[in-house]
C-alpha cells in the first residue's frame, strides 16, 4: 500500500536528535559475517529496508540470524552455509548486496550472484569487481544475469583500481581475507565505511593494514584463524549530514548526537561557508544552528574525503533559497539530478546542463506534491517540504525507508510537522469528510 509524507512547512527545527548506525557500513559487515563459521554480533544496526534485504540474503545462503530491534543488534550464525547462490529476487533490490560475491568466494571459493540493482542514479558497473577477483585467481563468467565465479584457491595479487570504487574495494578486501599470500589494493576507496569493514574483519581475525588510505594491504590468513566477535557499527555520516541540513534549512538550532565529525569535514566546511554555525560539544556531539539566509556557494562531488555525492541532492535543496547563484558539479553519477524536476515544481530556479546544475536562490519554496526518485533525492524533497510555504506531499517513501530509520519520528521530535499516511487512511478521511457534509 502506497505511503506518503504530509509536511506542513515553515517550522523551525530545534531540540536534539541521535544518529543511527551507518547503512553503508552495516550492510557490508553483515555480508562479512559469513566468513566466520560461528556466531557474530553487530551493534548499532538501524532498522531499514536495506538491512532486511541483506538479512534475507544471508538467510537464503543458510545463515541464521536474530535481529533485536530494541537493542539494535543482529546476531548472525554462519556455521552452515548451504547455498552459494544470491538470487536475483533479493540482489536486484539493493546494489550493496553484490558485496556477498567477495564473501562467498572467500569462504566457499565459489559463488553465483545476480547482477545488482538499487537506486537508478546512474551506471555503476561491476568491471572492477570482476577484474580484481580474476587477478586473485577466480574464473568468472556472466550468464543469464548472474555472475558465476569459481576458484580452486585464491592467491594474493597486486590490484590497481582505475577509479576508487567503494564496492570493488570492499568486495576485494573480503575475497582476499583467506587468499594465500598478500593482496595489495592500490587506488582503493578511502571512505569511513571501508575503514569500518577493515576494523570488523581484523576483529574477527583478519590481517588488514592501510584502510582509509589509497593503498590497502590484506595479508591472507587461514580459515581457522577467523573467530566469533562482537562489533559496533560507526554512525551514519549521511544521516548526520541530512539532519544538519534540515536544521540549517529551517534556520533552527539542534544538538546532534552519535556523530563522528571527522567523517563530515568537507560537508561541515561548506555549511559554515554558507553561514551555518557548527560547534563541537563533545567528541561525538555537535550543535548546529543558522540564523540568517544562507549564502550560495559551489559544490563538486568527489570520492571521500571530498564532498559526498550522497549529500549532493540535499546541498542543492539548501541552495534553492540561498542568496546568490550556486553551481553543483556531479562528478560521480550521471543521473543524480533526479530531484531537479520536483524542486522546480516547488518554485526552485535550477538550470541543468549535463553534470552541472546552476541554482539561483529564490525567496521561498512553495508546497507541492512530489515523489522520491531515489533514496537521497527523497530526503532532499523532505527538507524542501520543511522549508516551503504551505503543504508538501512526498510520495514513494519506499526509497527513503531504504536509508533513514524512523525519519519522520526524528524530525517530529525536532518540531517538524510531518506525518506518514497511506491510501487506506486517505480514503477513510475522504469518507469522513463526505459523511459530515
Amino acid at each position: 500500500m502506497a505511503e506518503r509524507f504530509k509536511i506542513q512547512g515553515g517550522e523551525t527545527l530545534k531540540g536534539e536528535v541521535s544518529i543511527g548506525g551507518a547503512k553503508n557500513a552495516v550492510l557490508k559487515l553483515l555480508a562479512a559475517t559469513i566468513l566466520v563459521k560461528g556466531k557474530t554480533k553487530i551493534y548499532n544496526v538501524p532498522h531499514l529496508t536495506d538491512v532486511d534485504i541483506m538479512l534475507n540474503v544471508l538467510s537464503d545462503l543458510g545463515a541464521k540470524y536474530i535481529y533485536d530491534k530494541q537493542e539494535k543488534s543482529v546476531m548472525v550464525d554462519a556455521s552452515d552455509i548451504t547455498s552459494i547462490t544470491a538470487k536475483y529476487e533479493l540482489v536486484s533490490k539493493m546494489r550493496a548486496s553484490f558485496i556477498i560475491l567477495g564473501a562467498l568466494m572467500s569462504r566457499c571459493k565459489e559463488a553465483i550472484v545476480a547482477l545488482p540493482g538499487g537506486c537508478a542514479i546512474g551506471e555503476r558497473r561491476v568491471d572492477f569487481h570482476i577484474k580484481g577477483l580474476e587477478a586473485l585467481g577466480a574464473k568468472i563468467k556472466i550468464e543469464n544475469g548472474y555472475v558465476h565465479a569459481k576458484a580452486s584457491k585464491l592467491v594474493g595479487a597486486d590490484i590497481y583500481l582505475d577509479i576508487p570504487s567503494v564496492g570493488a574495494t570492499e568486495n576485494l578486501m573480503l575475497a582476499a581475507v583467506l587468499a594465500e599470500g598478500s593482496t595489495r589494493i592500490q587506488n582503493a576507496a578511502q571512505e569511513p565505511e571501508i575503514v569500518d569493514l577493515a576494523n570488523f574483519l581484523n576483529t574477527i581475525g583478519a590481517d588488514i593494514i592501510g584502510a582509509g588510505t589509497s593503498e590497502i594491504l590484506i595479508n591472507g590468513v587461514k580459515a581457522e584463524n577467523l573467530h566469533s566477535a562482537e562489533y559496533t557499527t560507526i554512525p551514519d555520516r549521511i544521516e548526520a549530514g541530512t539532519f544538519m541540513a534540515a536544521v540549517v534549512a529551517t534556520k533552527g538550532k539542534a544538538i546532534i548526537k552519535n556523530v563522528f565529525p571527522a567523517h563530515l569535514t568537507f560537508f561541515n566546511d561548506k555549511l559554515i561557508k554558507m553561514g551555518a554555525s557548527i560547534k563541537l560539544v563533545e567528541p561525538t556531539t555537535i550543535e548546529v544552528s543558522c540564523k540568517n539566509r544562507l549564502q550560495a556557494i559551489n559544490f563538486v562531488t568527489q570520492p571521500y574525503p571530498g564532498f559526498p555525492t550522497d549529500l549532493q541532492a540535499i546541498a542543492m535543496t539548501l541552495l534553492t533559497t540561498s542568496n546568490g547563484v550556486g553551481i553543483i558539479t556531479e562528478s560521480l553519477y550521471e543521473n543524480r539530478f533526479m530531484q531537479v524536476p520536483d524542486l522546480r515544481r516547488m518554485g526552485a530556479d535550477i538550470h541543468q546542463d549535463r553534470n552541472h546544475a546552476i541554482v539561483k536562490g529564490v525567496k521561498h519554496l512553495t508546497g507541492a506534491t512530489v515523489a522520491a526518485s531515489d533514496l537521497r533525492a527523497g530526503a532532499a524533497l523532505v527538507i524542501a517540504g520543511l522549508m516551503a510555504n504551505g503543504e508538501t506531499i512526498v510520495e514513494k517513501l519506499h526509497h527513503i525507508d531504504r536509508g533513514y530509520e524512523e525519519f519522520e519520528h526524528k524530525l517530529t521530535k525536532l518540531g517538524a510537522k510531518i506525518y506518514r499516511y497511506n491510501d487506506a487512511e486517505e480514503v477513510k478521511i475522504a469518507h469522513e469528510i463526505r459523511g459530515s457534509v
